[in-house]
């Protein structure tokens, strides 16, 4: 059989049935098996997505349904039913809710998670089509339990009740007080980002400390050496100039032996004569 005439029958199918076709009949009629139904199915929902029509094929649980868009609800509405929108208050979405996360739960254990009667929540959800009863439970008394409907995930646009968003993790305190994980986690992480920001500016000033500090030591050193320089410049002067002393009083003393010995070398001058010495001696 060919793809395109598939099709035809699946779109034929799910329009006459106005209600939700299980994988299973459509194998049934179609003698194919159950991937290569999705195939066909998820090209034809691909198609009628890019030719912007106002029908689309959802998939509920393990079947399929042609519906109308979402957003065309307002205008279909009024023509079809002519019952009140239906609107559901905070109690009823809270009641829908813990339905929804706690299949086959009971009205005793929704009024002791919400501490209010969940009587008149209860009637408005089964009104509506929402939740449905789903047996009477092993408890004492055999109260009746609750679920949702197909008509529920229609109406919230899931697929199936693992498409719900993941509940946060809680556990109770010493004082029997419920506790979110996550929140907890959170503050974990963020008092540990705030103890590796304070570790990291640490480490930062830390290094900004040495790099001064060793700037410093470096300063410190240069100027030690100038002092150094400074000082062998001073003391070689200093030997320079007793160098030059010394050879200044060499010199000097050179000088005053060359004066002494000239001094030695140069005659006597003749005492001179004095007149009757002469007569004297002859007398």
């Amino acid at each position: 059989m060919e793809i395109e005439k598939i099709k035809l029958i699946i779109e034929a199918i799910l329009f006459s049935a106005g209600r939700i076709v299980k994988i299973n009949e459509l194998i049934l009629v179609l003698e194919k098996n159950e991937e290569e139904i999705n195939a066909i199915i998820k090209n034809m929902q691909q198609e009628y997505k890019a030719e912007n029509r106002g029908i689309e094929i959802i998939k509920v649980e393990d079947g399929y349904q042609l519906a109308t868009k979402k957003e065309l609800y307002e205008y279909i509405y009024p023509i079809l039913d002519k019952r009140s929108k239906p609107n559901l208050s905070t109690a009823a979405l809270e009641t829908l809710s813990i339905i929804a996360y706690n299949p086959r739960v009971t009205r005793a254990e929704i009024e002791a998670i919400r501490g209010v009667s969940a009587d008149a929540c209860v009637y408005k959800l089964l009104e509506y089509g929402l939740v449905e009863e789903a047996g009477k439970t092993d408890l004492p008394g055999k109260p009746m339990s609750y679920k949702t409907t197909d008509e529920f995930l229609k109406m919230f646009g899931y697929t199936s009740l693992k498409d719900l968003p993941e509940l946060p993790r809680y556990k109770l305190d010493s004082n029997q007080q419920i506790v979110i994980d996550e929140l907890v986690e959170n503050n974990d992480v963020d008092d540990k980002q705030n103890a590796e920001n304070v570790n990291m500016s640490s480490n930062r000033n830390e290094e900004e400390i040495n790099t001064k500090s060793v700037k410093n030591e470096e300063y410190k050193n240069t100027n030690n050496k100038q002092d150094e320089i400074e000082k062998d410049i001073i003391a070689k002067n200093e030997q320079d100039k007793n160098i030059i002393n010394i050879q200044n009083e060499d010199i000097i003393k050179e000088n005053s032996a060359r004066e002494e010995s000239e001094s030695h070398q140069k005659p006597e001058a003749p005492m001179p004569e004095r007149e009757g010495e002469d007569d004297l001696f002859n007398l």
